[in-house]
């Protein structure tokens, strides 16, 4: 699968959870999340990042690539619950891909100085 095609599989995803929300939420499983929202989809996240976790600590690759799959899927949910869409995200990592992880850092120290209210909080920034 080519990179460009990689980034359309999220896309797509995302279309399937937009069009779920406010479906039946005894028949679709992205519908009784986002009925339950945030507390479940919250919830879901945190247990998929622990089993992530869990997973690299045992080194298990397939696990991994797994338990990933699961996190992305649920943080896609929660996206969808905010009205946001991956490519916001895409676009996001992008616009730091040319800069080291310390740059990035003291560019948003700085523009908090400045008065800037819409950065993520401090820590934010893998």
């Amino acid at each position: 699968m080519k990179p460009s095609s990689h980034a359309s599989v999220l896309t797509q995803l995302a279309d399937i959870i937009d069009a779920r929300r406010g479906g039946d939420p005894d028949r679709s499983y992205v519908a009784r999340l986002l009925a339950h929202a945030p507390d479940a989809v919250l919830k879901k996240i945190g247990e998929e990042a622990t089993e992530t976790v869990m997973a690299a600590k045992d080194g298990d690759r397939g696990r991994i690539v797994a338990e990933t799959a699961d996190l992305w899927f649920h943080c896609l949910v929660m996206l969808s619950q905010f009205g946001l869409r991956p490519e916001q995200v895409l676009a996001e990592l992008d616009r730091r891909a040319g800069m080291s992880g310390l740059e990035e850092k003291a560019l948003r120290k700085a523009l908090r100085r400045e008065g800037r209210q819409d950065l993520p909080p401090e820590g934010e920034n893998g």
